[in-house]
């Protein structure tokens, strides 16, 4: 765990009231040496609620609870890289499927089974972009999109909310972390 000269974790937190903004303090961030282990973003609705034992209204009233549960930051390089690997996990089964099927007789059953792969492929990956989409409407619906940014010390504090700041986070500000 992270900590600045006096031994305090401290993090930086900011509410961001659109994906795009969000993703633009999270590249700068990286770019600025920031590691993506230092980046957290608050977890699903449901897992909120079930940890805290009630239903929020706003993002705002849990900026600085060191109970919220949170997941690490998830590039959009790697959802698509998800949704890739199901497409054409699938369509590399289903020839495989099918070259055997074509093997023993069954030409037109082995293009089914490869368009069916695809098919489903396609399914579970739209379903891998839905999730995110419900992620991130949900919590704009609730007042905007958390971040939180570990820091060392004070310069990458000041660091921290100045790109935050930057890129339109609101509330921005560095709070002390209870030490897990």
């Amino acid at each position: 765990m992270l900590a600045n000269q006096t031994g305090a974790v401290r993090e930086a937190v900011g509410v961001f009231k659109t994906a795009d903004a969000l993703q633009e303090a999270i590249d700068e961030l990286l770019s600025s040496r920031f590691d993506r282990a230092e980046l957290s973003l608050m977890a699903s609705e449901q897992a909120v609620e079930e940890k805290l034992g009630h239903k929020y209204r706003k993002v705002s009233e849990l900026e600085d609870d060191d109970s919220v549960p949170r997941v690490a930051y998830v590039s959009p390089e790697s959802l698509g890289d998800a949704e890739g690997a199901l497409i054409g996990g699938l369509f590399y089964i289903g020839v495989g499927v099918g070259a055997v099927l074509a093997s023993v007789g069954f030409p037109g059953t082995a293009i089914t089974v490869a368009a069916q792969s695809i098919l489903i492929g396609s399914v579970l990956a739209k379903l891998v972009g839905d999730h995110h989409a419900r992620y991130l409407e949900k919590q704009l619906d609730h007042g905007g999109l958390l971040l939180w940014v570990r820091t060392r010390d004070e310069e990458r504090e000041k660091r921290a909310v100045d790109i935050l700041k930057k890129h339109s986070g609101s509330d921005v500000h560095v709070h002390g972390v209870a030490a897990s």
